[in-house]
């Protein structure tokens, strides 16, 4: 917090200050409706909403980073503590803090121990998988509460739930698409429009309540949020000693994806403000005491919204004090009378959660990876169909899985080249690329990936390969400019690969040994027993073995086999 607290300057309190207050303004709503997708009260969006950001404040490196409940962890707390509680009893909400608890600690325990690395096994596809079919899983599970009563056939439809639902739904549309462009035609600042538009939901809100109130709504059976405690969340220290296992699990998992979707918010916003720098660590330190905070008030899991950060950014945010003043304006809100929110229909806030979900279904990954990889996209839309079909816990592990086996299948699998010399220079390019010439009895291979257990094997059968296709070869030439390490297994294969060029009477060769690899190498017995050469670069190794060097060529520059 010293970081941006010492150098604070007063030019920078006014965009804070708008920043603050259009964020609270969207955080009501939002907080509330979150809270339903966790299945449990609105006015716990509210508390959640109020400590954790203040937190984050102290140890989080993003100037813009708006933290509190989000519609993905809502829902993976809701999939969580459906097996073991009922929804709106006390021992649901108990549990949900607890399981706040159980993330904020995992967060922090990595930020302590610079683990944040480990975020970067999830690859972007996945994440977006992951992204589509949560949002789907979620607005799917609003539509009962869209138009108040199951959907079922045979049902007699609720007409007063279904016009304000489904009105709302159509405004909040219009406004997301619309609002902005008119607004600028109308000659609002651009910044100005964008962030109109993103207020539309609390407009619809107090519509909605105007509504309700005016018309009699509740009586004619509209569900509404019901009496919303006065008062500031109180010191919360409730745990159930029963579920401490059950919830672990789960908490790994929901700790991961909070670190994995702010910091992908985070990171987006970084780059707007001119590559502002993000200590991942810190930002862990940050999220886990945000939500121990959380479970310390009552409230759940919490992570940083792309969306409200979006919000506080556009709005002029540049501090974190924005997000504090957002932070105490709700509490402001909770102290004030709170019948007000009493009216809130419940039909609106869960078109207010469509429409937020229905914004996370960015299929533009989806096109690209379809193009470029289509090992990335299966991995995408396998991710997606596991949400959808398994649930969030088993999505988010089926997208894992897939991301390490394409990991280690491309791996295992490097990309070899033959090389030939592309004529009058001394540059060596892919055969099948260029027009590049070779010389009888002289295989030239590149090796474009490191040499592992995983992948020995598959790199020695290709080498057999291309032996037998180029018969007559008496050198040949591994050129590991593209190798950064070579493992235990590797050397033995490459050991045992010189054993059996040996035995068919041909030399094997390397060229372009990267420093790193060469110190590992010198510790072995290959360079020992190698029955060929070490050469400083292939085009050297072309020069020597080919019988025409080039003029001016030092022989030296080929090293002994045993001496490199």
């Amino acid at each position: 917090m010293l970081e941006w607290l010492r150098p604070y300057r007063r030019a920078a309190l006014p965009g804070d200050i708008s920043a603050g207050i259009v964020v609270a303004m969207m955080m009501i709503p939002q907080g509330m409706a979150y809270a339903l997708v966790a299945g449990l009260p609105p006015a716990v969006g509210i508390y959640a909403s109020i400590i954790p950001p203040l937190l984050y404040a102290l140890f989080g490196t993003s100037t813009t980073q708006s933290v509190g409940p989000m519609a993905i962890i809502s829902l993976m707390t809701a999939s969580t503590l459906a097996p073991l509680a009922t929804p709106g009893t006390a021992l649901y909400g108990v549990l949900a803090a607890q399981l706040a608890l159980l993330s904020g600690l995992v967060l922090l325990l990595c930020g302590l121990l610079r683990i944040g690395f480990l975020a970067n096994f999830f690859s972007r596809p996945v994440m977006s998988g992951f992204t589509i079919g949560s949002a789907i899983v979620i607005a799917w599970g609003q539509l009962r509460t869209l138009i108040g009563g199951p959907i079922e056939l045979g049902m007699r439809p609720h007409w007063p739930s279904i016009l304000l639902g489904v009105g709302s739904l159509v405004l909040l549309l219009a406004a997301r698409s619309h609002l902005a462009p008119l607004l600028r035609r109308l000659r609002v600042p651009a910044a100005a429009a964008d962030v109109g538009s993103k207020l539309a939901p609390i407009a619809v809100v107090l519509g909605a309540m105007a509504l309700v109130q005016q018309l009699g709504l509740v009586q004619m059976g509209v569900a509404t949020t019901g009496a919303v405690p006065t008062g500031l969340p109180g010191l919360n220290l409730a745990t159930s000693s029963q579920h401490w296992q059950a919830l672990l699990q789960p908490a790994l998992l929901i700790g991961f994806m909070v670190f994995l979707i702010s910091m992908s918010g985070a990171q987006a916003l970084a780059l707007k403000r001119g590559g502002e720098k993000l200590v991942s660590n810190r930002e862990l330190v940050g999220l886990g005491a945000a939500n121990i905070g959380s479970a310390l008030t009552g409230g759940f899991p919490v992570t940083g919204s792309l969306s409200r950060s979006a919000v506080n950014f556009a709005a002029g945010a540049n501090t974190q004090l924005a997000s504090m003043i957002t932070a105490g304006l709700l509490a402001l809100a909770l102290v004030l009378p709170t019948g007000w929110l009493a009216l809130l229909p419940l039909p609106t806030l869960a078109a207010t959660i469509i429409v937020a979900v229905l914004g996370m279904l960015d299929l533009s990954t989806l096109r690209t990876a379809w193009h470029y990889d289509r090992a990335d996209a299966l991995a995408l839309l396998a991710t997606a169909g596991g949400v959808l079909l398994l649930g969030v816990e088993a999505g988010v592990l089926v997208g894992v899985a897939l991301s390490m086996v394409v990991l280690i299948w491309r791996a295992s699998r490097p990309h070899i080249a033959v090389l030939g010399r592309i004529h009058g220079t001394e540059h060596f390019r892919n055969v099948e690329r260029y027009s590049a010439e070779t010389t009888p009895g002289l295989l030239m291979l590149r090796v474009d990936a490191g040499l592992f257990f995983g992948n020995v094997d598959a790199v020695n059968e290709r080498i057999d390969e291309e032996l037998v296709a180029h018969a007559g070869t008496r050198h040949l030439v591994l050129v590991l400019s593209a190798v950064n390490a070579i493992d235990t297994s590797a050397l033995f294969g490459l050991e045992e690969l010189n054993s059996s060029l040996n035995r068919r009477g041909v030399l094997m060769h390397l060229a372009e040994v990267k420093g790193p690899v060469m110190d590992r190498l010198k510790e072995s017995d290959l360079l020992g027993k190698l029955n060929g050469q070490v050469f400083l670069s292939a085009a050297i190794a072309w020069d020597q073995l080919a019988g025409s060097r080039a003029a001016g060529t030092p022989a030296a520059a080929a090293q002994p086999a045993g001496k490199p």
